[in-house]
């Protein structure tokens, strides 16, 4: 009897985190560069619940603070394949030839702009007019905003949502594409990705106040709560920049393990943990934000991009390109417990909880 009970309380222990996971209410929602869609996933059993047209390109995707919104930034200009590589790892661009000419020659620009979609509805019910190419953006604090990177016109963005008017647009540098808003909400940064520059834009004024660079292609910045502390990662030397947010300028350099081009960094709700997504490398890397020690590597699908966590912080997710699919991380593990099959080439991602 004592070995029959202790068996039915093993396996009561654990099914109670697996029952716990499957009353979670919450969904996950992923761009599609490739099949011009979002993929909406269940967060209880991973299923796909939906699959919204949206328009060509979708990249960037995040939800209003409300939770009842969907944005997603949509682009006319064609897809290029990644860059190959040096020998020493850096991207060989070609710019100003008959390629850059033919790709603008092929540009539909009345398909740039925000999707917004209804939430309630799952479906598109807009779009909002941002300026040219819009790559990633990200929300002011009350989500009154938008602050919208516009790669192919080396500017920056800032749209009204409740008018649907740009109000502003800043000049920055070659190529921009990560914007992130500083826990404070008294800045944004915009990351550009042909020169390494790095640009923070002053959010009553809509001037750049602070200007730095990094090594080249720097796609994403992420903060640490409560603190002076950011991360910026280089995508082709496979680094990350530690950042002072006080005194913007670069404070460390870290080697990410070889092979790694780092696309997207997260940092956990408690602030204790940075991760990194290493595009090529098919990992993320995992990080102390205080000590900036690498804590573990975990595999995960072809080509990880963007990363978000499950509300309650338990999982990762990430969107992997070229495998069409979007893994799911045991954050208490550190290990890919599932893979979910998503649409063409899976860009971004956010998490709504309801």
């Amino acid at each position: 009897m004592q070995v029959r009970n202790g068996l039915v309380g093993l396996l009561l222990a654990l099914a109670l985190p697996l029952a716990a996971h499957a009353a979670s209410s919450y969904q996950v929602y992923v761009s599609n560069e490739r099949s011009g869609d979002v993929t909406v996933i269940d967060g209880g059993d991973f299923h796909v619940v939906a699959t919204i047209p949206v328009g060509k390109r979708p990249r960037g995707i995040h939800a209003s603070p409300d939770g009842k919104t969907i944005y997603v930034a949509l682009s006319g200009l064609p897809i290029q394949p990644p860059p190959k590589l040096d020998a020493h790892g850096n991207p060989i661009l070609k710019h100003g030839g008959d390629d850059d000419d033919d790709d603008e020659a092929k540009a539909d620009k009345s398909a740039d702009g925000i999707g917004v979609v209804d939430v309630a509805s799952g479906k598109l019910k807009g779009k909002l007019s941002v300026g040219s190419d819009p790559e990633e953006f990200d929300l002011s604090k009350d989500g009154s905003r938008l602050y919208v990177s516009n790669e192919d016109v080396k500017s920056a963005s800032v749209l009204n949502i409740a008018t649907g008017h740009v109000e502003h647009i800043i000049p920055v540098g070659v190529e921009p594409e990560g914007v992130s808003t500083s826990p404070d909400g008294k800045s944004f940064y915009v990351t550009c990705e042909a020169g390494g520059e790095i640009f923070v834009i002053d959010t009553t004024r809509y001037v750049s106040t602070a200007q730095f660079k990094v090594a080249l292609r720097p796609r994403s910045v992420a903060f640490v709560p409560g603190s002076s502390t950011g991360f910026i990662p280089s995508e082709s030397v496979g680094q990350l920049n530690v950042i002072d947010t006080a005194n913007p300028r670069v404070l460390k350099v870290i080697d990410l393990p070889p092979g790694s081009r780092p696309m997207r960094v997260k940092v956990s709700s408690d602030g204790r943990r940075l991760y990194v997504s290493n595009g090529r490398a098919g990992t993320i890397s995992v990080f102390d934000t205080r000590t900036f020690e690498l804590l573990n590597t975990i595999k995960v699908g072809e080509r990880p991009w963007g990363i978000e966590f499950s509300p309650d912080g338990r999982l990762l997710f990430s969107a992997n390109g070229p495998s069409n699919d979007v893994s799911v991380v045991d954050l208490q593990t550190n290990k890919e417990v599932a893979r979910v099959k998503a649409g063409g080439s899976p860009w971004g991602i956010t998490v709504i909880a309801h």
